[in-house]
């Protein structure tokens, strides 16, 4: 299908309405460096919350996805567990709150709370966070740009947009030019309009995704009427046995390939696992980028952890009704798609291919531009991430303390430029969307989670740790594929050991933090877990003090949450796919699950 005059024209116009935002929200953003990077943490949680969520709507993201579901059905709710996505149920009970109460800027700045501000240590710490944070954001901003320009490709060939410019460009660089060209876009209202403008910009572009997601549901409903699904028994089950037991021989024989390769097919211990990885990936906090500069950038801890919560309600369903509607396309017209590539058919095409062949004018135009605006919206994000740490830990911690305002807002440009330059540069030397991916979820995401958990949870735990410990997991991290075959996933347990290791005698070579700086961290964030030393000198000073008994609690509340975030991903599937029965029995449990968690979270919010 060639776009239309229709698709093309809601694209032009979202287009210039994100330039127009950015022009007209400069003023507001140059007015000090708190509304440029923090929107002067006076932006509603609900508005944070919306442009957090859509910012994990990625075009790449989403197209695996679609080919997750296409394969494993409805157990494909599970997978994504990876991440894990159940970290924003935890932020939203305690984490988010306690990272907000430290009223820092980024999360270098946080750990000056946490460690103190003097001291060899405490200057490592902080630069191996700064590091990390923007080797990250490097990352993905590598990532969405090879992301996008390869999507951008199928739905507008070369070879109709050559006739108009002046200038050739070789095939294998096609993908590239398009990557930059949105990404001028991207770079321009984010740099200018600053956080407030990247906060609308996600509006605007998470209401034309509801209206496309919606759209495609509806669409694969009616396609699916009085047909039937051609799926292997147990498709339509979410739950699994040890073995996961989906046999695609005599359907599709390239699905049941491509679960051999995945590594799945012994589901149980693939779940353990990833619960296991998750659990500690959640209790670590949020990563240094755009997640943990919205949740800085709340009003108050209460409404950080409103924001955490509301990321699931509305980006769960908008986006499950997009993947299952797509699916169920897929499904529908397998035959006539074109998924075939090198090394076989690529179940990931499943996306651009269906969204190509059967989505009419107008729908079309609304999809392409809600995605290419996921592109935007993460990419804006994650530049707004980087330039707070450029700016606020080296510029004005190391280079220019006494900086003025105009200065800081002149430098935050310039930083903003030259991160998109670096990001673009490392788009052409990545071979894939996939490798980059692998690189910042196995090396640098592996080395995190160990110093990040133990930050919250132990008062011995000092700066040196936590060097130590990013240290050895990120080293550990980079050798591992060269050592170890097949899913990574299977590794994690070594690396988060040989990563706590190094948290252990990191922290044991060298004296507790100043009892002053822990004592102040204690009294302000009230985190639970092992502070009874610390907890002990806060209440013997402030006799009023009451310390956080709120571990059971907590606990119940993320079991409650999780079980209502599975249920929100499986509403808008059983409803697209008509599955009576399943959706009644979901509705009341989210119902359920709401009515209590109103009673034992809700009204329990504190700042």
């Amino acid at each position: 299908m060639k776009l239309s005059f229709l698709d093309i024209s809601i694209i032009v116009l979202y287009l210039l309405s994100m330039v127009i935002l950015g022009w007209v929200l400069r003023k507001k953003a140059r007015e000090n460096q708190a509304n440029y990077l923090m929107g002067g943490k006076q932006l509603p949680w609900y508005l944070l919350g919306m442009s957090d969520a859509s910012d994990m709507f990625d075009i790449s993201g989403t197209m695996w996805m679609v080919a997750l579901c296409f394969v494993y059905g409805m157990k494909s709710i599970w997978i994504p567990w990876l991440w894990p996505v159940f970290n924003q149920v935890i932020l939203m009970m305690f984490l988010s709150k306690w990272l907000r109460r430290s009223n820092a800027t980024t999360g270098a700045e946080w750990l000056a709370t946490r460690f103190g501000k003097t001291g060899k240590s405490v200057l490592a710490s902080h630069n191996v966070v700064v590091a990390f944070a923007l080797l990250s954001c490097f990352g993905f901003l590598a990532y969405g740009f090879v992301g996008l320009g390869k999507f951008i490709e199928i739905f507008v060939p070369w070879s109709q947009v050559k006739p108009y410019l002046p200038f050739d460009i070789a095939p294998a660089y096609v993908a590239h030019f398009y990557g930059i060209l949105f990404t001028l876009f991207a770079m321009f209202y984010s740099i200018l309009g600053g956080m407030r403008s990247i906060v609308l910009g996600d509006l605007i572009k998470y209401i034309i995704m509801t209206i496309a997601c919606i759209a495609i549901a509806i669409i694969a409903s009616q396609h699916l009427h009085g047909q039937t699904l051609v799926v292997p028994d147990g498709w339509f089950d979410p739950f699994f046995n040890w073995n996961l037991n989906l046999d695609w021989s005599r359907l599709i024989p390239e699905a049941g390939k491509k679960i051999t390769e995945d590594g799945f097919g012994i589901f149980g211990f693939f779940f353990m696992m990833m619960l296991f990885k998750g659990i500690f990936a959640s209790l670590a906090g949020p990563a240094p980028n755009y997640d943990m500069q919205k949740i800085l950038s709340t009003r108050s801890p209460k409404e950080a952890s409103k924001m955490s919560g509301f990321v699931s309600v509305v980006l769960l369903p908008v986006r499950y009704s997009m993947i299952i509607g797509l699916t169920v396309l897929g499904l529908l017209y397998y035959q006539q798609l074109d998924l075939s590539s090198p090394n076989g058919v690529d179940f990931e095409k499943v996306l651009p291919s269906v969204i190509n062949n059967y989505l009419p004018a107008g729908v079309l135009g609304l999809v392409l531009t809600g995605l290419l605006g996921a592109f935007m919206g993460t990419f804006a994000g994650t530049l707004n991430a980087a330039q707070a740490y450029i700016v606020n830990d080296i510029y004005v911690k190391f280079i220019n303390p006494q900086a003025s305002t105009k200065k800081i807002i002149s430098v935050n440009y310039l930083s903003g430029l030259v991160v998109v330059i670096i990001g673009i540069i490392l788009g052409f030397f990545a071979k894939n969307v996939n490798s980059v991916l692998q690189w910042i979820v196995g090396a640098l995401y592996g080395g995190y989670i160990a110093s990040n958990m133990l930050k919250w949870f132990w008062w011995r735990f000092n700066a040196n740790g936590f060097f130590w410990g990013m240290m050895s997991g990120i080293i550990a991290a980079l050798i591992f594929p060269y050592i170890f075959d097949g899913l990574p996933l299977y590794n994690w347990p070594l690396l988060f050991i040989i990563s706590l290791a190094g948290c252990l005698v990191g922290t044991y070579t060298a004296p507790p933090t100043d009892e002053t700086v822990l004592k102040q961290f204690y009294f302000t964030v009230k985190p639970w877990g092992f502070w009874k030393p610390i907890q002990q000198k806060v209440v013997a000073e402030n006799p009023s003090f009451i310390s956080n008994q709120k571990f059971g609690l907590d606990m119940f509340n993320v079991v409650l949450g999780i079980i209502a975030q599975l249920c929100l991903t499986v509403v808008p599937m059983y409803l697209v796919l008509w599955m009576k029965l399943p959706l009644l029995f979901t509705v009341i449990i989210l119902a359920v699950i709401i009515f209590i968690l109103k009673k034992t979270w809700w009204n329990k919010l504190e700042n």
